[in-house]
Formats: C-alpha cells, structure tokens, sequence
C-alpha cells in the first residue's frame, strides 16, 4: 500500500495509514481539475469588461455599423476601442489573482461531509501513538479514506451579477451571436478607408436599396448571382477603392451619365437591363424591374342612408405594396336633374364633395376593405343626383383608376310637412341666388295661417317671415356670406319643427351618457354608479317615448329597409343592467364596449308598434295575468281548508280571506293603470271592453273574497283570467295588422306566424293565434324543449353568452 501524504507536505506522518494508491490519484486528479475551473472562474470574473469590450467591437465588424463612417470618424471609433481594449485588460490583470492547490483541495474538501481530505492529512498530538490506541487510529483513517473517495470535482461559480446589475453582457452576447448568424465580414469592410481597403485586397463593394415602402431587404451585389429582379426606383450605390483605371463600371439600367472619376457611383432602377464591373472582382449582372402597379379601387354596392341621415358607402382598395391615400368624391350629376321649378335655373358654381377615408395604422394596407360614413345633410347637393368617383394611391405616386358609380346624395328625412316643404325651399335656394324671390313666396304661403300649429310657437313663424323679407329685399344679389346665413336659418327651423321636445330627449340622452363615461374614466363609487345609471333609464325611456311620438304623426312615411336590430324595452333593460354590474366589478373595458353598442343602437333606433304603447301594454298584462293565476291557486288553498278537504298536498299554506281581497284589490289598481297604456288612438279594439270586463270581475272576486265566499271568488278570478287572455289577443291582432301595413319583408324573416325558432311571437308568448296543437302533443313539445335547455345550460364547456341566454330562457319559461 501507498501512502497519500506525499503532497501534504508532511515529514512525519504515521507510515501504518493505509491509503490505495487508486484512491490518492482520484485524489489529486479531482483537486487539478477544480483548481483549474477555479482558475477559470476568476479570470471571467477579473476580464468580464474587456470580453464586453471585444464581443461588441466583432459584432459592430460583422454587422457593418462602420460602413457608412468616414474615414475621420473610423478613425476616431478605432482609437476609442483601442483604448477600451487597453483599459478593461489593464483592470483584468489588476483584479486577477491567481488561485493555489490548497485553495482548490479546501473547495472540494467541503463539499464532503467531515472533511475527509483534511482528516487524512492530520496527526496525533503525541505524533507517535502508542500501540494500545494505534488500532482505532488506523480505523479512524479508513473510515475518513471512504468517505474521501466520494471527492468530485467542483464547478467554477461564476457570479457576474453584482459587477453587472444592467446585464450588459448578455447585450454584448446577444449581438456578437447576431453578427456571427446575419453579417457579413466583407460588408463592413467598405467602411474601412481605402488605404485598408487595397491591403485586404478588396476592389469594389455595392448593394441596391428598394425603397422603404416596399418593405423589402437590401440587396449585397457581390451576393447576388448574374440575374435578380428588384423594385423600380431602388438606389444603387457601388464604392470602389483607389485602383486607378483597372477597375470600369457600365449600366444599362438608369439614364444617369456615370461619372468615370468618382469613387461612388450611384443611381437608381429605372428600367430594365445590365450592371457591369469589368476589372478586378469582375461582374455582371442581367436586372429585372419588379413593376409597382397602381392601385386598384372598388365600390361595394349602392349607398345607403343610416336613420341620422348618414351617407354610408362600402369599398375596397389594394394594392402591391399598400395603399397610403384614398378618398371618395361626390359631384352634382347636372344631365339627371330635371330642370323644372328652382332646377330650371343654372346653379351657382361649387367644387366637388372630396372625402378623404381614414386608413388603418397598421403597415399593413394592400388590401383594405371600410365603409366610408359621413352625415352631408345639411350640404346643397343633399337629397340630389351625384357621381360618385373613388381612388386610391400608393407611395410610389401612382394612382387607381376611378370606380364610379351613380346615387341620389343621402341626407336627414323630414315627416312634419312644413319642415320637409322648408328643406325643399333650402334646396332650390342654394341651388341658385336667382331663386331668392321664388323662395320668399313659398316660404309665405306653406306658412300661412300656421301660427297656431306646433304648439303656438310664433316666435318661429315670426323668424320665418323675418327670412321671406330678407330674400325679398336682397335677391339674387345678396352677397355669398347672407346667403348661407339665411340658408343655415332655415335648416335650423325645419329642424325644430320636426323634432319638437325630441331635441331636448336627445341632449338630456346625451349628457347622462357623457357622465356615464366620466365615472368610467374616474373610477366612481357604486352609490354614484346606481344613480348614472338610474338617469340613463329615465333618459332613455324619455327619449324612445318622445321618438314613438314623432313616427306615430308621421305614420312611418319612411321606414328603414334592410336588415334591423330589434329589441325590446325588457332587453334594453336588461343591456343597462349589464353594464352596471360591469362597473360596479370594476370592469370598466367590457362596459365601455357595452356602452357604445348602446349608443349605436340608440342611433338607430326606430319605435316600432311593438315597442310603442301596444306592446308596453301587452308586457304589462302579461305580468298582470301571471299574477292573477297565482291569486287564483292561493284562493283554491283556502277553499280546500275551508272544507276540511283532502285534496293533494301543496307546498304553501293558504292566506286568510283579507289578506286575499286586498291582493286581488291591488291587482285591479294594476290593471286600471295598464288600460292608460292602450294606444289613445282606438286602435285596441276590442280589447278596451275585454279588460273593463276583467277589472269589472276582479272587483266582484275581491267583494267575495271579503265576504269569505271563496267558491264564488274562484268564479269570478276565471272570469277576470279569461278577460284578460281575451284582451291580450285583440292586442297581439291590433299589432298584427300594423305590422302587415309594413310590408312582407319583416314577416319573411320570421318563422311561420311570425314566430321564432322557439315558438314565441315577436310580442312576447303567444296568447292565442287559432293554431294551438293538441293540449297533449304541446305538453310533450314544451317539456322536451325544456328539458333540452335544461341539459345544455348545465354543460361547462359551451360559451357563457350562450349559457346565460338558455338561463334566460328557463327563468321567462
């Protein structure tokens, strides 16, 4: 057996240890190879600026950042490395020092327990044992031998982060990886002055830039083969070093004159043709335009009107490279105005309508498909024949081809008479001064005798006269400035006699939104947000009411076509109760989008019957009618208590004979306050003497129910149930028939009866239509149907919109 101590530098260890000489060579292998990465360790952390130093000095070499440096300035870039070069290496060497053996053994002796290694090098204090105890030496030595041929090598511990806190490092890493992937050795060294240049025996160096709007790379000459194709108008720039005359350049490409002195050529892709270098590093190269084609613009369908008076115009545009302007031009269409009346006249000169169309941020735009929206109401061509023109541009300068297209100008639809006659009387008036005179005279007449119209307003009819006058006296000499003052005068009366007390619905509508969206912005309290809340409802209510007013006195001369949104009062509700629950979470981006739907939609609204008075009180009767057949089943209870009946269990105990005379008394109340719902016109029909008849049979229920005469009181509740029901289905036919006055459109949309897919007419549950299936055949449908929504509302995995839509349903149904 060896001994290991041969490098502990002891001269008196006991020679009895017994040591394998495999085990001392683990040994000392293990401490060589740590003391190495030991070494390892502190160079890194002693040189760690100077790496920094030189991986950012490659890769700016790699990358060509010098390639646009002159030589003053390569020069001044070089000496300011030079001097990073000498200043981190001098801190190196300051900082490193050099590790020993023993510091190498102590790392890998602690990382095992008992520290074996030391243990092995230790003595006795007498130095020699003597031989009673020399045994349990030599135990103690082997013991410790085992656990020291567990030793492993340790890795170095690199800790860089309290030198570089910022992570430069991996910055300077980052891009020496980047410089080694993506550059190119030859492409920076144009950037050296040519004296380098020549040493490093490069004669020329040239690359093409298309230009930026293209999007694509630049191109490195000496990297291309003898054909490529580029964009038209890409700059090419070729530098040759001083070879005197031994290096020559033709082109066939641009029809700019080289000039055979300079250094630098440059000039642009212009058509097609050659590049050649003749001379040293020769080339040639045969050069395809890549064409840049104009845009091309298009005109999606006819234009529509909004129910504000909005032009609306879908289109679409692309382009190779993208579009970077487009705009829609409306001009007055002279050949399909017939010249009669105030259009007999020539009309005043005016530049065509030029709308320009905002276009997506984004760099992508070679294909772009929008509506053009914009309200021209109040402008003269409104309400005329236009030609309709649209055109796009790309950055190159090239320019669509027009698409055209033919329409008459939408603007704001007037349904009180007077106010459509002003606009008309506008019409002409800026059609031509000349039709001053003749304007006067209409205005006079339509306005003859029409004080006490409108409410008494004599103020505007005073303003009207005032403006006849003024056309009489001025004629068609008034200045331009007047005849657009007078002509803004009389929109803004046609416009207060057609909406009345709609404006001001519409500006208190307005401003309880405005304050909805500042307490989003701020961040108000729930109390706060109840109250926003509760004014929006009063406001919203207020204004559809006022609107269901104006279209009632203008019998729907104009109703919208097309595909409508359609909702009910009990939806709308349902939409500002979402959206207050959203802020009071505190999730005020989803409210956000809640609430400019509701303000789209509050733009489009139309009150249609359903949603005016008729379908108010068909909601209401509803609600009425549940109520009462609950009444009904409480007063059955109390007969069969009355009786000692042995009638089958039923969950609620019933209540005493006041307590149901005084809910069958507020039901009454309830159903009078109902009948002030009916449309005032007589349009209900029948069902005003249905529903006297019900409130008449709920007050003889309540005067039996207060006499406890329950057998009489049932009587009379089936009496009210089946007036009601009556009435509710003369209603649903008033509503019918108004429908059908509407056209046919609506109807096809709908399912048989107007129904939808679940069955239910578009005024709520059906209450009878004379097509009821047989009472078994639709106990069956309507369980099945239920149950069917039962099983998808309890599966987690579909959507929760959907989800809470089938919840809905369970809870209407």
């Amino acid at each position: 057996m060896a001994r290991y101590f041969a490098t502990t530098g002891h001269k008196d260890m006991d020679t009895d240890t017994p040591i394998s000489r495999p085990l001392a060579r683990h040994i000392q292998r293990t401490v060589r190879i740590t003391f190495a990465g030991l070494v390892f360790e502190r160079c890194v952390q002693a040189f760690l600026w100077f790496g920094v130093v030189v991986c950012l000095a490659i890769s700016a070499v790699l990358l060509g950042v010098f390639s646009n440096l002159s030589g003053l300035m390569w020069n001044i870039v070089a000496g300011c490395l030079a001097v990073g070069f000498v200043a981190t290496f001098g801190l190196g060497v300051a900082r490193f020092h050099m590790p020993t053996l023993g510091e190498a053994r102590g790392r890998v002796d602690g990382a095992l327990p008992n520290s074996p290694l030391q243990a092995l090098q230790d003595l006795n204090a007498t130095g020699q044992v003597a031989a009673q105890i020399h045994p349990l030496w030599v135990a103690h030595q082997m013991r410790m031998a085992q656990q020291a041929s567990k030793a492993h090598v340790i890795a170095p511990k690199i800790r860089l982060s309290e030198q570089d806190p910022f992570a430069i490092r991996l910055l300077a890493l980052t891009a020496l990886i980047m410089g080694l992937l993506f550059g190119s050795g030859g492409a920076s060294t144009g950037a050296i002055p040519t004296s380098l240049g020549l040493e490093s025996g490069l004669a020329w160096e040239g690359w093409i830039d298309p230009p930026q709007h293209t999007g694509k790379p630049t191109l490195y000459l000496a990297d291309l083969s003898t054909s490529f194709t580029a964009p038209k108008n890409s700059k090419v720039t070729i530098r040759f070093y001083d070879t005197g005359d031994a290096v020559q350049m033709r082109q066939t490409v641009s029809e700019v004159a080289l000039d055979s002195g300079a250094l630098t050529q440059d000039f642009r892709l212009e058509k097609n043709g050659e590049i050649e270098i003749d001379g040293p590093m020769g080339r040639v190269w045969d050069v395809a335009l890549l064409p840049d084609t104009a845009p091309v613009a298009e005109l999606i369908g006819d234009m529509t009107r909004a129910a504000s008076g909005e032009l609306r115009q879908s289109f679409r545009v692309f382009d190779d490279f993208g579009v970077v302007r487009a705009q829609l031009k409306l001009e007055l269409d002279r050949p399909a105005i017939v010249p009669r009346y105030g259009f007999s006249v020539l009309p005043e000169p005016r530049d065509a309508v030029t709308l320009s169309i905002p276009l997506p941020r984004s760099r992508e735009r070679t294909d772009i498909v929008g509506v053009v929206a914009e309200n021209l109401s109040r402008h003269p061509y409104s309400g005329l024949p236009v030609r309709v023109s649209l055109r796009a541009w790309d950055a190159a300068g090239n320019e669509s081809v027009a698409a055209q297209s033919a329409a008459i100008l939408p603007g704001r639809k007037f349904f009180d008479p007077l106010a459509a006659a002003l606009i008309d009387v506008r019409r002409e008036l800026l059609w031509s001064r000349k039709n001053a005179i003749r304007s006067a005279q209409i205005i006079r007449a339509v306005s003859y005798a029409q004080d006490g119209a409108h409410g008494g307003n004599h103020k505007l009819f005073l303003r009207l006269r005032s403006i006849a006058g003024g056309l009489e006296a001025r004629g068609a000499q008034m200045s331009r400035d007047a005849w657009n003052e007078i002509a803004e005068s009389i929109w803004d009366i046609a416009v207060e006699l057609e909406d009345g007390d709609l404006s001001e619905a519409l500006e208190r509508l307005q401003r309880a939104q405005e304050r909805l969206l500042q307490a989003m912005r701020d961040g108000a309290t729930p109390e706060e947000i109840a109250k926003l809340m509760q004014d929006l409802r009063d406001a919203t209510q207020a204004y559809i009411k006022k609107l269901a007013e104006q279209q009632d006195q203008s019998d729907q001369a104009d109703a919208q076509s097309g595909e409508t949104l359609e909702m009910s009062a009990n939806q709308l509700q349902e939409l500002m109760d979402r959206i207050q629950k959203l802020m009071e979470q505190g999730r005020m981006a989803e409210a956000q989008q809640l609430m400019d739907f509701l303000n789209e939609l509050l733009q489009n609204i139309q009150v249609s019957p359903s949603q005016g008075q008729s379908g108010q009180a068909i909601e209401g009767l509803q609600d009425l009618s549940r109520e009462q057949q609950q009444l009904n089943d409480e007063t059955f209870t109390d007969l069969q208590e009355q009786f000692g009946g042995q009638g089958r269990e039923l969950p609620e105990q019933g209540e005493g004979p006041d307590a149901l005379a005084d809910s069958q008394g507020a039901l009454r109340d309830a159903l009078r306050s109902q009948k002030q719902n009916l449309p005032a016109d007589g349009s209900s029909g029948q069902a005003d003497e249905n529903l006297d008849e019900a409130e008449q049979s709920m007050a003889e229920a309540e005067d039996a129910l207060r006499e406890g005469d329950f057998a009489s009181a049932l009587e009379k509740q089936a009496r009210a149930m089946e007036a009601l029901r009556e009435g509710m289905r003369q209603l649903a036919q008033s509503d019918d028939a108004g429908d059908a006055d509407r056209g046919e459109s609506q109807a096809q949309q709908s399912g048989p009866n107007g129904s939808d897919p679940l069955g239910r007419t578009a005024d709520g549950p059906s209450v009878g239509n004379g097509d009821i299936p047989a009472e078994d055949e639709a106990y069956e449908q309507a369980q099945d149907l239920l149950d069917e929504i039962r099983r998808r509302s309890a599966q987690r995995e579909r959507a929760d919109k959907e989800r809470d839509y089938l919840n809905r349903l369970l809870d209407r149904f």
